[in-house]
């Protein structure tokens, strides 16, 4: 159980990313009326730009 724990302990900045920042990024793209560049979904460029973000937090360890 602890290490289950520690597991999603240890990705919680991709599971923020794609629980939070993905649904985001996307809604507030459709509402603003914006465009995905490169002929992309909002959905897929939003999985993009916070599968990113949430990454390079958890390899950074902080998300600043």
């Amino acid at each position: 159980m602890e290490q289950l724990l520690r597991l999603i302990m240890a990705g919680l900045p991709l599971i923020f990313a794609f629980g939070f920042l993905v649904p985001v990024i996307a809604q507030g793209m459709e509402a603003l009326g914006w465009q995905a560049p490169f002929g992309l979904g909002t959905l897929t460029f939003a999985l993009i730009v916070g599968g990113t973000l949430g990454l390079i937090a958890q390899i950074r360890n902080r998300w600043i």
